[in-house]
């Protein structure tokens, strides 16, 4: 018996390499169940009924429906447009240039040192400048709507500042401008900066148009003056001869 035990010891201490093991599923503890039949009735009882409305629904007008997101966008679309057409009534230059990416703290700066000289920049779409333009006396100013362009208004021709500002900004480059009504382009705009003022101009003008009236003064004035000058001669020389009274016509006879 004990050599049997022996044995067979081999046995308690070998395990197979796979074991199937089955836990045990959890117990179902709710079950759909029919409802009372006492409940039945008192949730019917209990049950909200909406009051029956005063006019019938037929008789009402029809509701309208909701604006659409549609609408919406074209009246912003619509008061963009407004803007435009208010800045380009409103300034003595717009000028059009185009805009190349920049930091903010740049975009900050050059609307800064602008501002102080009565310039504004306006940031335009093209689908919104394009139709102004086109319905407007601006319309040869469409072709420099092609990218992504800035406007600069002023209400005075401040075209020597705006230039002096742009030449430290490489990512915005002027294409051209209208002033006064006059559409120009970035050469134009460059000789129009070196202009004088409007003062000196029409300093410059009024002294122009003093001096021919003056010249043509001198020039009527001459002639009566140089016939007074020799009347006086001859009368002074009448009277040397003894003759004050004599005109001098009958002078001449008296000496034939």
């Amino acid at each position: 018996m004990a050599a049997l035990s022996g044995g067979k010891g081999w046995l308690r201490g070998w395990l197979p390499a796979l074991q199937l093991l089955r836990r045990g599923s959890k117990a179902v503890t709710r079950h759909w169940k029919a409802m009372h039949f006492q409940r039945q009735k008192l949730m019917a009882v209990t049950e909200y009924v909406p009051p029956r409305p005063t006019v019938p629904p037929r008789c009402l007008p029809a509701p309208r429906d909701p604006p659409q997101e549609e609408d919406a966008m074209s009246g912003y679309v619509r008061l963009l447009r407004r803007q435009v057409e208010q800045a380009f009534r409103s300034s003595r230059m717009v000028a059009v240039c185009q805009y190349n990416s920049m930091p903010d703290e740049d975009v900050v700066t050059m609307r800064h040192y602008l501002r102080k000289h009565n310039i504004e920049v306006k940031f335009v779409l093209n689908e919104i400048v394009r139709p102004v333009l086109a319905q407007s006396k601006y319309r040869n100013l469409l072709p420099l709507f092609v990218c992504r362009n800035i406007l600069l208004v002023s209400p005075e021709t401040r075209a020597r500042e705006m230039l002096r500002v742009l030449k430290g900004i490489p990512q915005v480059n002027l294409l051209g401008a209208c002033i006064d009504d006059t559409i120009l382009s970035r050469r134009g705009v460059e000789n129009f900066a070196q202009l004088p003022s409007l003062e000196a101009s029409q300093g410059q003008t009024v002294g122009a148009l003093a001096l021919l009236p003056s010249q043509t003064s001198s020039l009527l004035q001459r002639g009566p003056s140089l016939l007074t000058a020799l009347l006086d001669e001859h009368i002074r020389r009448l009277r040397g001869t003894g003759a004050p009274g004599k005109p001098p016509q009958e002078q001449g006879k008296g000496n034939h």
